[in-house]
């Protein structure tokens, strides 16, 4: 990690390559940053990351056009002869479950940083927008290879630790396949108290985690973080290039010819398309980060936006 840009952009961080005392510079000044852009986004001790009602029962009510099928109250559905929903009131307490992916996909990175320390980033913000009153917070981390369990507690201490560990996480070996699906079926069992579930990944690679996402989401709110570098969504006009693939150890030689970058981004194109349609299945908003571009204004905007489409009426589950 380093200082922070003169134009006032997030630290580029350099996450499992750096050692103390320079690593406790570098999430020092990460919590800083953290704390001094994103301490406006929040208004109350009982707000998060993804307002909404909760999911605690509450009342019954008369079913209203719109309202969730699922929080139907069929015992006074049945009483009353009108169809009836149970209200939700909101959790006093969170617990907030991250689903880390550190694998060799995420050791890329033109811009700023390499989308692994975005990641690192990322759990900053949310732990920042999570912790407090009563909430805790944990993860489970993979590279492929290994995989590291951090237990939910509460506290600034913890969330710090948290932090350090998952920054230090050893680079998975050349070769080495990511393991999404495995990380999210983690978070599945055993089964955890109701909560927030955060997946945060750049979704490359094939869609094999979205039964096992779709099953999270029946118990838990989610919320998505993808994260990527501009050459995940396009070539420049390099001429002959060599490019390998960490995850699966092959290396290809290519000519960056018109034709090719179109279809280059093309099929990420249709690739994105086809990862937000299985977030909106889910039921899972998804907050796009990028390296080449300040990730806390993203942030900032995706949780306003989130809570004025609340506000507004629109869908939202989750309250602390």
């Amino acid at each position: 990690m380093s200082e922070p840009a003169r134009d006032g952009s997030p630290p580029t961080f350099r996450s499992g390559e750096l050692r103390d005392p320079a690593l406790t510079a570098a999430l020092r000044t990460l919590e800083l940053t953290v704390r001094r852009r994103l301490d406006g986004v929040l208004h109350g001790d009982h707000l998060g990351l993804i307002p909404g009602p909760g999911s605690e029962p509450g009342d019954a009510r008369e079913y209203q056009p719109g309202d969730d099928v699922r929080q139907m109250d069929w015992s006074v559905t049945a009483r009353t002869t009108h169809p009836h929903v149970r209200q939700t009131v909101a959790d006093r307490e969170l617990e907030t479950w991250l689903a880390v992916d550190l694998s060799a996909s995420l050791d890329f990175g033109t811009a700023a940083c390499e989308k692994r320390d975005l990641v690192v980033a990322a759990v900053a913000a949310i732990a920042h927008l999570t912790i407090g009153g009563g909430n805790r917070i944990g993860a489970v981390v993979s590279t492929g290879r290994d995989t590291v369990r951090i237990p939910a507690r509460g506290g600034r201490a913890h969330a710090q630790s948290m932090l350090r560990t998952i920054a230090t996480i050893p680079h998975p070996p050349d070769g080495t396949r990511g393991d999404l699906r495995g990380v999210v079926e983690a978070l599945r069992r055993p089964q955890r108290r109701r909560g927030l579930a955060v997946v945060i990944s750049d979704f490359l690679g094939p869609l094999e985690w979205q039964r096992s996402l779709r099953a999270l989401s029946g118990r838990h709110d989610l919320l998505a973080v993808e994260v990527l570098d501009r050459r995940d969504l396009e070539l420049p006009d390099l001429g002959d290039v060599v490019l390998h693939d960490p995850e699966t150890g092959r290396t290809r030689e290519f000519t960056t010819t018109p034709q090719l970058r179109a279809d280059y981004a093309q099929a990420a194109a249709e690739h994105r398309a086809a990862v937000q349609q299985a977030m909106r299945s889910c039921g899972a908003p998804m907050l796009s980060l990028r390296t080449d571009r300040d990730w806390i204004s993203d942030v900032v905007r995706f949780v306003a936006a989130r809570r004025h489409s609340y506000a507004a009426g629109g869908v939202g589950r989750v309250g602390r």
